[in-house]
């Protein structure tokens, strides 16, 4: 987004606290972070902003970026798309993230434009609940992971998921990475 100047729009983020381009959804994000963080319980550090996720897909090494992962105690928890327009279109984009960004299914899978959301079980895909509200707190995810057992994507579903991943990835075009390129 360019100012009256015609130079590159710039936001702080809330998380990182550093200067972002202020492209795409940058400012639903800043909503979510300060959802999370005042609203929900978190803690700056929980939130993990465009974390990495990399992995090799036939002879071809893949690396992105993931729009937000919230941690507790040391453990992903959940995983946030950011999506402009439906959510229900970027479903097995972040699915997928969850399945491949750690050793095992991160449990929760979150698509929010900053005002709606839907939260969806990692491992099954199922839709759990809808509205921004429904985002889990930090006391719900420390009592859901307190009796789950994390468990790892499938094998031999792994190389599906990784080209589902790449493929939307690759669709995402007002994302600050391209700017960097």
């Amino acid at each position: 987004m360019k100012n009256a100047s015609g130079t590159d729009e710039t936001i702080v983020d809330f998380v990182t606290g550093k200067k972002v381009p202020n492209v795409g959804v940058e400012e639903h994000r800043q909503i979510v972070e300060r959802f999370l963080v005042e609203e929900k319980g978190y803690q700056r550090e929980d939130i993990e902003v465009d974390a990495e996720i990399a992995f090799t897909l036939g002879e071809e090494r893949f690396c992105s970026e993931v729009d937000m992962v919230v941690q507790v105690n040391g453990t992903r928890f959940m995983v946030i798309k950011l999506a402009p327009g439906s959510l229900g279109s970027r479903h097995r984009e972040t699915l997928a993230a969850a399945r491949l960004l750690d050793t095992y299914q991160i449990p929760i899978s979150v698509i929010t434009n900053g005002k709606d959301a839907e939260i969806l079980d990692s491992v099954t895909g199922t839709l759990l609940d809808q509205g921004i509200a429904a985002i889990p707190a930090k006391q719900d995810a420390l009592a859901r992971l307190s009796d789950m057992v994390l468990q790892p994507y499938p094998e031999a579903k792994l190389e599906r998921e990784k080209i589902i991943f790449r493929s939307y990835d690759q669709m995402n075009v007002n994302v600050q990475r391209n700017l960097r390129s």
